[in-house]
């Protein structure tokens, strides 16, 4: 019976260690491409680190019971009983002379500005390691890597499973001109057989200009990363993107914290906010805003329009699955804030500061 179950045991743990090192785990970065990240101010100790200390789990709890709350603590409403409403919009039919926005789902957009197609965080396929995990809710998962136009910049936050899907960049391979990512993040796409010369790492506050007409710079968010066993390896980022359409800030995930009210003093005016709102809890609000949070970061940068983003696709967190664009909507509505609330495949003018969406996830 002992030998029985060492060999059990020495199977299992083969078994883990080949698939920690399967293909879409991706690729720790080495080489030049760390020593690049060691030269970074916000690499120190081994690690990427937040511009203020950052504690992943809050409230003094363990993370054992953390995760117990996580998986058994009922909550109401944590899935939806129908559909979520939503409309496929026809990516490759759209005029590339207007710019606009279309959320997908979670945080991923497909956006085009002065002609160019830029794809965020696609995750069309799957947000988790194995298919049976972070599911998506049903009526959400619309768009495939085949209904993808030719994509001009690639455009990643952090590599997180939800953020960053191995099955969906691979099938756009062939189909993406430039990629811009924070710093390390770059060795998984060249693990994965893209292009070095396409790939583009930047540190906070560091800027590419891949078009004529825009430029793109990575701005701090506070957060973490990892896609493995080891956390903090690469970075984490937001993105302004500037342009004649405007200022359009994507946050990416993030805590609130005083890198909200830096990206407000570098940049000035904000036309358009991106924001994190979903997938949050108190146990965890120094890496993801609650909505008293997002309530103070909205205050602080003062956006002439926002949308929000990463809610009503998958539950990762233990709030009902409408909760985020309940609470936003109703803030908005009791401060006056210029929200615009669009369902997975509408279409957001960027240049039509009237345009008006109706509630949806009622």
């Amino acid at each position: 019976m002992i030998w029985f179950l060492l060999a059990v045991f020495a199977l299992s743990a083969i078994g883990i260690a080949i698939f920690l090192n399967s293909p879409s785990f991706g690729k720790l970065p080495s080489g030049a491409r760390l020593e690049r990240i060691k030269q970074s101010p916000n690499y120190r100790d081994g690690k990427f680190q937040n511009q203020e200390p950052t504690t992943l789990l809050t409230n003094g709890k363990s993370r054992m019971q953390s995760l117990w709350e996580f998986f058994f603590l009922k909550v109401n409403d944590l899935v939806p009983s129908q559909d979520v409403s939503a409309v496929k919009t026809d990516l490759k039919a759209l005029s590339l002379n207007e710019d606009l926005i279309v959320w997908m789902g979670h945080s991923s957009l497909y956006i085009q500005l002065g002609g160019k197609r830029i794809l965020v965080d696609p995750v069309l396929v799957s947000a988790s390691p194995v298919s049976f995990i972070n599911k998506p809710f049903r009526g959400t998962s619309i768009y495939r890597p085949d209904d993808m136009p030719p994509v001009d910049i690639l455009l990643i936050t952090h590599d997180h499973w939800d953020h960053l899907d191995y099955a969906t960049v691979l099938a756009l391979k062939n189909n993406i001109g430039q990629i811009v990512c924070p710093l390390g993040v770059g060795e998984h796409f060249a693990y994965w057989g893209f292009s070095p010369e396409i790939i583009h790492e930047l540190d906070w506050y560091e800027s590419a200009n891949l078009t004529e007409e825009i430029l793109l710079t990575s701005v701090p968010a506070r957060h973490f990363s990892g896609r493995g066993l080891t956390s903090n390896q690469t970075l984490w980022t937001g993105y302004m993107l500037q342009h004649s359409a405007g200022n359009i800030l994507l946050s990416g995930d993030t805590g609130y914290g005083k890198h909200i009210k830096a990206i407000k003093e570098k940049f000035g005016t904000i036309d358009f906010a991106i924001l994190e709102n979903g997938q949050y809890n108190e146990d965890w609000r120094y890496i993801h805003m609650v909505p008293d949070d997002l309530i103070q970061a909205i205050n602080e940068l003062g956006p002439r329009r926002l949308m929000t983003v990463h809610h009503s696709k998958y539950a990762l967190a233990r709030h009902a699955w409408n909760e985020p664009m309940e609470k936003i909507a109703s803030a908005a509505e009791n401060l006056g804030f210029p929200l615009v609330t669009p369902k997975i495949g509408d279409v957001v003018r960027l240049r039509d500061t009237v345009q008006t969406f109706r509630p949806w996830w009622n």
